[in-house]
């Protein structure tokens, strides 16, 4: 699927490790290579930022989404290919999720896990079936892997929520996967 769409969650931080930051770059260049647009939460910083401005300078096309309230602290990139402000955070999830094929989370905080686990939830309760993605750069996801597990284990959800993310441990084994969901 040559113009499809990959939503990126991820953090309006870079983290401590640089390897975030490269990881993220990496993934902008190869969604840009593969012809798929780029939507995100169209902030200038952290791993959203270096996300965006990697699949630009590759020539990639960008979908940013921002709610009014975060334009002056996240620095709304103007330069994208289309850009949408909403009113609200829960407007802007929608609005990326309904604009985009497949999921994929990189590091990021509280905001980036509210990100994941409402399209996961929506998955679960079977009102999409979009891939979603985890890119576990330097073993950053696996806590989180690990407590889907356990939330599996102590009966609170079935051993489907188990495959509705997928873990990726670099961008050439995500752009691999994603060629295969998308095809």
């Amino acid at each position: 699927m040559a113009h499809a769409a990959v939503c990126v969650f991820c953090g309006a931080r870079e983290g401590r490790d640089p390897a975030y930051r490269a990881a993220a770059e990496e993934t902008g260049r190869m969604l840009a290579a593969n012809e798929w647009e780029l939507v995100y939460g169209a902030g200038d910083v952290g791993l959203m930022g270096a996300v965006a401005r990697a699949a630009q300078a590759a020539g990639g096309r960008t979908l940013g989404v921002i709610p009014a309230h975060l334009v002056g602290r996240e620095g709304a990139a103007h330069d994208l290919t289309r850009h949408v402000v909403t009113e609200t955070m829960h407007e802007r999830k929608k609005v990326m999720f309904m604009n985009s094929h497949a999921i994929v989370v990189l590091p990021g905080g509280a905001g980036s896990l509210d990100e994941m686990f409402e399209v996961l939830t929506w998955r679960q309760l079977g009102l999409h079936d979009k891939p979603i993605f985890l890119l576990n750069t330097l073993g950053y996801w696996t806590p989180l892997i690990q407590l889907v597990e356990h939330v599996i284990a102590h009966g609170f959800a079935d051993d489907s929520l188990r495959g509705m993310v997928r873990e990726v441990a670099d961008p050439q084994t995500l752009g691999t996967a994603l060629r295969a969901a998308l095809s």
